[in-house]
């Protein structure tokens, strides 16, 4: 490769164009996309295989941003390579309904991979991704070197992002794992926010990613203080033929070549001024008084990219028709992973009165659903506990096959629970396999960035949640979870579903595949009595048990709640006053229906909610007359029987607190 005068002229108006971007919105962050356009320039033109008249295209290399405050690097570099995103797209940088918002976000703008901004996230995703890539390949093209099924992921990644815990669990995950198509630059500027960021951050980055069990080297810049672009170029190409993952740390100055402001930390998250802006451009070749200018030979180099991405797609066309006439059978099935389809499976029935914890019903589950070939995902250290040891799915460990087998499905992502919800996002941004990651309830805390960054994108992960509330018993307020459930529930467009017992279990995992949309299911380590036939999961909420007169009173409840709230209705009713009971298991669901549908289920009478967490977001169902029975404290290392108690939880205390209401 030859870093020719096109490239350098585009990167030097790439620069130009985030200069003024964020000039012209008043804020922004501009050095680092100055910096760094030159090797935005050097990934886009002659390394990344992507087609920017085809953004979608499954064959092509992924770019995640991690440091994705830097976005005008990225928006620039799209511009300028064909896709479609206009010179005014860039004018309307962090204005409201634009295009080119602050940070890349996921679906908003074409060729943003995933929505990053929260540092760490972007390099944990991506580790996922690149998983993803191999999985296929491994799956459905064995034994074939340069199968068209395996791309590639590159990172761009900050001091930032590598100082995230998130970023080492990921790391360490991908390195033992030598998840050998994931390539990450790391833009080692020596600056942060409040300064030089070695006063906080001061690693030997080359040493840690070795220890990690990575291909990992330095490039220093040049005499001049420019980056060593054909040295980059040098160290991408040898990256591509490693046997590990692979991190580049680049030696960079941000803002160069800005005279007066170079290696500043002002520049990190403020425009640079109109008069250094002017004096930046004259150093980059551009005219000082022209704003957001594309030069004709940058114009040159959007025409050799498309052309290049055609050409790209073409070959990689050839060489799936070369796969399918190599592998027919798994082609086809490889091609099928886009439909997925449940309709086929015998999905667990359980009996009445059957005592079984809902993880347990759980395990059942995945174990026909694992016929799916998209099925994959793991825990974090706790499978047997979480109920995914799927007994039918082979464990992935790599190139290691002490531990398990290369084309597994079901991975062991020991104790790194933030990582393993970040690895699953990657695993849904790049692939059509429905991924799970599962842990106890109380450390969805842990994932709590990544589980929302799930739902931002709009992705189908499932998180498995076991030991779900106090329940769990004697390991004690440590590991019971109360304010995770509405801390759940707050988050937009994430379903929470917290079954009754198993048949609802059964029934959520079928409606959570169904809808393709991030989902928490809810499960309890204590076994429950069956007390559903075909419930109406799908709704939301529906009526498990209505009195022989009209309902004087109704009672909410999920989870292990509800054969409470059943009893309470039955005693209820035996000294003649009537309550309904409505099993509640996903209010998002619920709250979707129709009004009628909602009225009909809960107006008409006073309400009592009945749930072992944090009663802070019941009154939206009960309202200001109703009483929602809780528990506001951290529970107690006690017996689940004890602690029912002790917080009142049980069928006397919901008789007692009925009768009062009524009263």
């Amino acid at each position: 490769m030859t870093y020719t005068n096109v490239d350098q002229v585009t990167a030097n108006t790439a620069a130009g164009l985030a200069l003024d971007a964020v000039e012209a919105a008043g804020h922004g962050h501009p050095g680092t996309a100055v910096a760094l356009a030159p090797v935005a320039q050097l990934l886009f033109a002659h390394h990344l295989k992507h087609n920017p008249s085809n953004q979608d295209w499954s064959g092509r290399d992924r770019f995640v941003l991690s440091c994705g405050h830097a976005s005008m690097l990225l928006y620039a570099q799209l511009h300028l390579s064909g896709y479609q995103l206009s010179l005014d797209d860039l004018k309307n940088f962090r204005k409201a309904e634009s295009l080119t918002p602050g940070h890349p976000e996921y679906g908003h703008t074409v060729g943003v991979e995933m929505t990053t901004g929260p540092l760490g996230q972007g390099i944990a995703t991506a580790v996922g991704m690149a998983w993803a890539q191999l999985s296929l390949a491994d799956r459905f093209d064995p034994d074939y070197e340069n199968s068209p099924l395996k791309s590639y992921v590159y990172v761009i990644a900050s001091d930032g992002d590598l100082s995230e815990g998130i970023s080492s669990e990921a790391s360490s995950f991908a390195g033992l794992h030598k998840i050998s198509n994931l390539i990450v630059i790391y833009d080692d500027n020596e600056i942060s926010i409040d300064g030089n960021a070695k006063a906080s951050f001061n690693e030997d980055i080359v040493s840690r990613y070795r220890a990690y069990g990575w291909h990992a080297v330095g490039v220093n810049q040049t005499s001049d203080g420019k980056i060593d672009i054909q040295k980059l170029d040098q160290e991408l190409v040898a990256a591509r033929k490693s046997d590990r993952p692979t991190l580049i740390a680049l030696r960079t100055s941000i803002a160069y070549p800005s005279p007066n402001m170079t290696g500043m930390a002002a520049t990190h998250g403020s425009p640079m001024g109109t008069a250094e802006v002017a004096a930046t451009k004259l150093a980059l070749g551009l005219n000082p008084d022209e704003f957001f200018q594309v030069p004709a030979l940058a114009m040159e180099n959007k025409r050799q990219v498309m052309n290049r991405g055609a050409e790209l797609q073409q070959s990689y066309d050839q060489e799936i028709l070369a796969y399918q006439n190599r592998q027919p059978s798994l082609a086809k099935q490889f091609h099928q992973l886009g439909n997925l389809d449940i309709s086929s499976l015998s999905i667990p029935v359980f009996s009445l009165d059957t005592q079984i914890a809902t993880r347990k019903a759980s395990q059942q589950v995945l174990e026909e659903l694992a016929k799916l070939p998209q099925l994959v995902g793991g825990s974090a250290d706790l499978s047997e506990s979480n109920g995914v040891a799927i007994k039918s799915l082979p464990i992935y460990h790599g190139v290691n096959s002490e531990f398990g087998d290369l084309a597994g499905r079901r991975l062991l992502f020991g104790v790194r629970e933030h990582a393993m919800a970040a690895f699953c996002n990657g695993i849904a941004l790049s692939s059509p396999l429905r991924p799970f990651a599962a842990t106890f309830l109380i450390f969805s805390d842990y994932m709590k960035p990544s589980i929302r960054l799930a739902a931002l994108m709009n992705l189908p992960v499932t998180f498995v949640f076991s030991h779900d509330s106090i329940g769990l018993g004697e390991d004690g307020p440590t590991h019971q979870p109360v304010e995770q459930l509405w801390s759940l529930r707050a988050t937009p467009s994430l379903s929470v579903i917290r079954p009754a017992d198993a048949n609802e279990t059964a029934a959520a995992w079928v409606e959570i595949l169904n809808r393709n949309q991030p989902a928490a299911i809810i499960l309890s380590r204590q076994n429950l009595p069956v007390i559903t036939e075909n419930p109406s999961v799908r709704n939301g909420a529906y009526v498990l048990y209505e009195p022989k007169k009209s309902p004087q009173v109704i009672l909410i409840a999920t989870g292990s709640e509800v054969q409470l709230a059943v009893n309470a209705a039955k005693e209820l009713e035996s000294n003649g006053l009537y309550a309904r009971v409505v099993s509640a298991p996903c209010l998002e669901w619920f709250d979707e229906q129709p009004r009628e549908y909602r009225d009909a289920i809960l107006a008409g009478a006073p309400k009592i909610a009945i749930e072992a967490g944090s009663p802070v977001g019941w009154y939206k169902y009960v309202g200001s007359d109703g009483v929602v029975l809780g528990v506001n404290n951290y529970g107690a290392s006690a017996t689940p029987k004890y602690l029912f108690e002790k917080f009142g939880l049980t069928t006397e205390n919901i008789v007692q607190i009925a009768k009062q209401l009524l009263d």
